[in-house]
């Protein structure tokens, strides 16, 4: 069995900054991409970040140049640090990733936490 853990949402100020955390444990063989998503309420779920196994990373345009995705692969943690907070990034805030488990067979599924609250007042 394979959980997510995401930790570090909380209410901020405008232009303040926020780092959230999410580990992955269980029986991992290997992770792959891994990422985080955020839904505002009223909102659909979109993608905020993502890293891939080779460093590669994708971010949303709303969030260039402010947020910062990272990984430690040794943790199974991938971090996303969020400076410059705006209003508009109230949402929770999810992470997911493609993880490679025994089942019997190695097999990629994708795994998701439970989110976090991140609240940013204007």
């Amino acid at each position: 069995q394979v959980q997510l853990v995401e930790s570090g949402g909380g209410l901020v100020q405008a232009g303040g900054s926020l780092r959230l955390s999410c580990a992955a444990s269980g029986s991992i063989v290997s992770i792959n991409a891994m990422g985080w998503y955020r839904q505002a309420p009223g909102k659909q779920r979109e993608l905020v970040a993502r890293i891939f196994s080779g460093g590669i990373t994708n971010y949303a345009d709303s969030v260039k140049g402010r947020f910062t995705i990272s990984r430690d692969s040794t943790k199974n943690t991938v971090y996303l640090q969020m400076n410059s907070l705006k209003p508009e990034d109230t949402a929770v805030y999810y992470c997911n990733a493609f993880i490679v488990v025994v089942a019997p067979s190695p097999v990629s599924r994708l795994y998701w936490g439970q989110g976090t609250q991140v609240t940013v007042s204007s």
